[in-house]
Formats: structure tokens, sequence, C-alpha cells
């Protein structure tokens, strides 16, 4: 196999087993997933905690409808609920609440912990330090 495609897979198997690891943990301790935590994360960074759900689609990467039902799950928890936009009623955003908040304020420092950890077992805060570098 060529190298550049060795290196990829290795980088792949390292992102997959640290999301692995970071899903466990948010889900036992947190009862959140992994792309549940990372909405919440989006949200409280967006203006007024708030984000049109194709925005919020387009950050995790993730299908329309995909979102819809995790914002559903949220909504269910009282984490986050949907709101119409008041300018294009066929537009809803997902509004982050304070329970949310809260609930991702006490999930946060065991995520950088375990990301901490984790990055440092497969050699990626190396990698990741000189990027961010880079982008400044």
């Amino acid at each position: 196999m060529p190298k550049k495609s060795d290196s990829w897979l290795k980088l792949i198997h390292a992102v997959a087993t640290i999301e692995s690891t970071l899903g466990q943990m948010l889900q036992g301790q947190h009862d959140l997933g992994l792309s549940e935590y990372r909405a919440l994360q989006i949200l409280s960074r967006s203006p007024k905690s708030e984000l049109r759900m194709q925005d919020l689609a387009t950050y995790l990467r993730l299908n329309q409808s995909s979102v819809s039902r995790m914002v559903e799950r949220l909504e269910r928890d009282g984490l986050a609920l949907r709101d119409l936009c008041p300018d294009d009623k066929r537009g809803v955003y997902a509004v982050l609440t304070d329970k949310g908040r809260s609930r991702l304020a006490s999930a946060q420092p065991d995520y950088e912990k375990v990301l901490g950890s984790a990055l440092k077992q497969h050699g990626g805060e190396e990698l990741l330090s000189a990027k961010l570098i880079e982008a400044k």
C-alpha cells in the first residue's frame, strides 16, 4: 500500500478510536451522544445560542433528517428547543436552553480530559498544535 494511504488509514483509525472513546464517556457519564454534545457546543457558541437547523446540520456534517431527530431528542430532554424563524415561517431554529447549557458545562471538563488523554495516546496533540498554529 502506498505510504500516504498507510498514513491516512492510521489517521482514520485514530480519529475513530478517539470518537468512540469520547462517545462512550459522554453516554455513560452525561447521557449524551457525541453528536448531541457537539450540537450543544455549537449552539452555545452561536449568537443568541441559536442556529437554523440547516446550519447546524452543516456544522455537524449530518443530513437535515438526522439533525431534526437529534434536536427532537434534545428537546424531549429539555436541552434545546425548536423555534420558528420570525422572518421565514419555514425556517426552524434550534435553541439551547439553560438546562442544555448546564449539561454542556457539566460534560465539558470530562470531554476535555478524555480528549487530551486520547490525543496523547494516539500522537494527535502534536498534529493539532502544529495545524492550529499554522491556521492563525
